[in-house]
Order: C-alpha cells, then sequence, then structure tokens
C-alpha cells in the first residue's frame, strides 16, 4: 500500500500537482471519499440475489450461458437448430424429435427455475428478517447450488440429444451458421 500510495505522489509531482497527487493520498485513506456500492440499488429487489430479468428467465426456462460449454465446443443447442431448420435441411423426423427436446427441456427447467426462485426468496427472506444463521446458510447455499446444477444440466443434455440427431455435415453447418468456426 505505501509502494502505491508513493507512487501515486511521485506521479503527482512529476506531473507539477502536488496539491492532486496529496488529494490522492488523502482519498486512499479516508474511508469517506468512498463511492457507492457496485449493490447500490439492488436493496429494492423483490429477491436479493436475483434480477427481475433473471427471475423472468427462469420463470421461461432459459438457458442464461448454461449452456455455453456445449454450444462453444461444436455441440448444437436444439432451440436454434430449429430456427435453423432450413437452412441445415432438417427432416422432419428430426424437427420432431427437436421439438420434443424442446418441450422437455423447457418443461424441466422452468421447473427448476421456480425452485431456485422459491429457495434464494426463503433465503433472503431469513437474512431480512434476522434468522439467517450459518446452519441455515449452509444448507440453503448447497440446495441453490444443487438446484442451479441440475437446471445447467437440462440445458447441457438437451445439447447432446441434439448432436445426437444431427450428420456430421449439419453440425459442421451449424456451427457455420452460428459462426464458431475458426
Amino acid at each position: 500500500m505505501r509502494s502505491f500510495l508513493l507512487t501515486l505522489l511521485v506521479a503527482g509531482v512529476a506531473s507539477g500537482s502536488v496539491a492532486g497527487a496529496m488529494t490522492l493520498v488523502h482519498a486512499e485513506h479516508n474511508p469517506k471519499s468512498h463511492t457507492h456500492s457496485s449493490y447500490s440499488g439492488m436493496e429494492s429487489r423483490a429477491i436479493k440475489a436475483l434480477s427481475s430479468e433473471q427471475i423472468a428467465d427462469l420463470r421461461a426456462g432459459k438457458g442464461m450461458g448454461a449452456s455455453l460449454p456445449a454450444e462453444l465446443n461444436g455441440v448444437p443447442g436444439p432451440m436454434h437448430v430449429l430456427e435453423l431448420r432450413e437452412r441445415l435441411n432438417l427432416t422432419p423426423q428430426q424437427a420432431t424429435q427437436l421439438e420434443r427436446i424442446v418441450a422437455a427441456m423447457k418443461e424441466r427447467a422452468q421447473s427448476l427455475g421456480e425452485q431456485v426462485i422459491g429457495a434464494e426468496t426463503r433465503l433472503d427472506r431469513a437474512f431480512a428478517s434476522g434468522t439467517a444463521d450459518e446452519a441455515l446458510v449452509q444448507a440453503s447455499a448447497a440446495h441453490i447450488g444443487e438446484l442451479q446444477g441440475q437446471l445447467r444440466a437440462v440445458h447441457l443434455v438437451a445439447h447432446l440429444q441434439t448432436k445426437a440427431l444431427m450428420s456430421r455435415e449439419q453440425v459442421g453447418d451449424y456451427n457455420r451458421l452460428r459462426g464458431y468456426t475458426n
């Protein structure tokens, strides 16, 4: 810390601004000079850990980036494949099977999303009421983590199921159309 402050002071002196350098040094040691937290404004959220957009996405069964390991490693997502059905020359059978995969994925993801929202609500209420303790926090965090893991797996498994239905050419075309070629 001292070397950082000394660097600030030297930089200020070198630039001809001792007063500016001293202001910077003072700001480092003055807790009242700190700005608002990046969390400022979030205290009005219904569930502090989740934005309204995250709640909506969980309720809709959206992936929220959960499938990136599959998607960015060449394993297509069922919804995107259906969006590209004509360009990928999907057969009617492939499209029907993909629609089933999407429906099952959404149903399970929406159920898990509601469970995540419920668990986060209970944790939030425990903190708000002052009843949160270490045991409750440990159990709640583990439960929420388990639910989030299950939710992620639902989306990743749907990618695996999708790839299994496609030809090698269709997978290659999908990745090119999505812009994933090197």
